[in-house]
């Protein structure tokens, strides 16, 4: 082991989710990252179990993507996008678009998840006052939905520390369908659980309440992965499609997390067989290596927009890093990358490996639940009385400690490891995972 870096001066960075007077009393340091590992700052090797935020679906320093852009800052470092254009802008924009359900071809570019969201949502009533129907205004999303951190995302969104801060100034027109987490009826699940169909037809109950007239979309994740990795049931996301599709309310499938391979299919729309009108992506389509994120459109809701008879700009909204030139080069990388070496391909794969490793950790000490589905886990854990959250995060800590990053939420260990992985290093998570859980109290 190497000796430990001087660490900077940490008085200045309020660092985000964070608790940031526990982590600067003990920091957690990251220095560099090459495949399936970082390396912290004292010089040990930590095996990437969680993609870094769900991210990195290729691995680490990728050096197709590292040379594009950096060949891309040499010719030109940013363009407007407002009124101008660039060749690269469009190019990402079409790959995108080949990934994409057949229909939904269509691409904003935004530069983050909370971005995509928020512009989702703005198209949806955008298209709806643009067919006449400026009355549809409301949004439906989910408990514990996660949709980013922008005003629209955590209106809809249904996780409570995120909205409760903030809950004088949420969107108003607002309804949440009922989660469908159900450890009662689904414990232990392997893939979609059985149970749970039925909670989309609560989706009629609100349209009765509201009338279907003042609805404009419903958003969810179609896999929920940052409230603890919650699966669908079979048969929900399909109901969902149906009631909306009756009712001419838009569907949106928030998939920052899924888009890109982390289900086995370049999106959870092909997995599940359900396409929506909209989807909000992120993190995998650059491999994070450079902030971006899109909204892929169905044709029929952008030339509604676009095609309408006002004259001059049709949508006012935006990004000044909207398709930055970076952004772009790294786009085009990453998916030529996924394209070339069939990472989704790779991930469908390894996926019953991925399950079965997954659930040896049924039995272990604390563990009430284990859910998986593609290369996505969630183990949750009984939570300590009176210290909700605190079991996790100490299993988290010990994880870090012993060379293995995970993720946690309440008292969920979240894995989402890069498609790059092999058999052995799923291996070596679950059962580092299962060596800490015997150590924790």
């Amino acid at each position: 082991m190497n000796a430990p870096a001087e660490l900077p001066d940490l008085s200045h960075l309020w660092m985000p989710f964070t608790a940031n007077k526990q982590f600067k009393a003990h920091p957690r340091m990251l220095a560099a990252a090459k495949g399936m590992y970082y390396t912290s700052a004292d010089g040990r090797q930590v095996l990437d179990g969680t993609a870094g935020l769900w991210c990195v679906n290729a691995g680490h320093g990728r050096q197709e993507i590292v040379e594009a852009i950096s060949r891309q800052a040499g010719i030109m470092d940013y363009a407007p996008g407002f009124q101008l254009g660039h060749p690269l802008a469009f190019e990402a924009a079409t790959a995108v678009a080949s990934f994409m359900p057949q229909g939904l071809d269509r691409v904003f570019f935004t530069n983050s998840g909370s971005e995509s969201v928020d512009t989702a949502l703005k198209i949806a009533l955008a298209y709806h006052r643009a067919r006449g129907e400026g009355q549809r205004t409301r949004l439906i999303g989910r408990e514990r939905g996660y949709h980013g951190v922008g005003f629209g995302g955590i209106s809809v969104g249904g996780i409570s520390p995120n909205r409760k801060t903030f809950s004088g100034a949420l969107l108003p027109a607002v309804d949440h369908l009922p989660h469908t987490h159900n450890l009662e009826q689904n414990a232990y699940s392997k893939g979609q659980p059985a149970w749970g169909a039925h909670l989309a037809e609560d989706l009629e109950r609100i349209i009765a309440l509201h009338d279907a007239s003042t609805i404009a979309a419903v958003i969810v994740e179609p896999m929920a992965g940052s409230t603890g990795v919650l699966i669908p049931p079979k048969g929900y996301l399909e109901k969902l499609r149906e009631i909306t599709s009756k009712h001419g309310i838009l569907l949106i499938f928030d998939e920052v997390i899924t888009a890109y391979g982390r289900l086995g299919a370049a999106t959870a729309s092909e997995f599940f067989g359900v396409t929506p009108d909209l989807i909000a992506m992120a993190k995998g389509v650059s491999n994070a290596a450079v902030p971006a994120g899109a909204v892929a459109v169905r044709r029929e809701v952008h030339d509604a927009i676009v095609n309408g008879p006002a004259g001059g700009i049709e949508f006012f909204h935006g990004y000044t890093y909207s398709a930055h030139p970076l952004a772009a080069a790294a786009i085009l990388a990453t998916l030529d990358i996924y394209r070339r070496e069939d990472l989704f391909a790779r991930a469908r794969k390894l996926s019953g490996a991925f399950e079965q490793a997954a659930h040896s950790l049924k039995g272990a000490p604390h563990v009430i639940d284990v859910r998986n589905l593609g290369l996505v886990a969630g183990v949750e854990l009984a939570p300590r009385a009176g210290a909700p959250g605190a079991r996790a995060a100490e299993v988290f800590q010990k994880c870090f400690d012993s060379g293995l990053m995970v993720r946690y939420t309440g008292d969920i260990i979240a894995v989402s490891p890069p498609l790059i992985i092999d058999e052995a290093q799923i291996g070596q998570i679950f059962e580092q995972i299962g060596k800490v859980l015997k150590e924790v109290a």
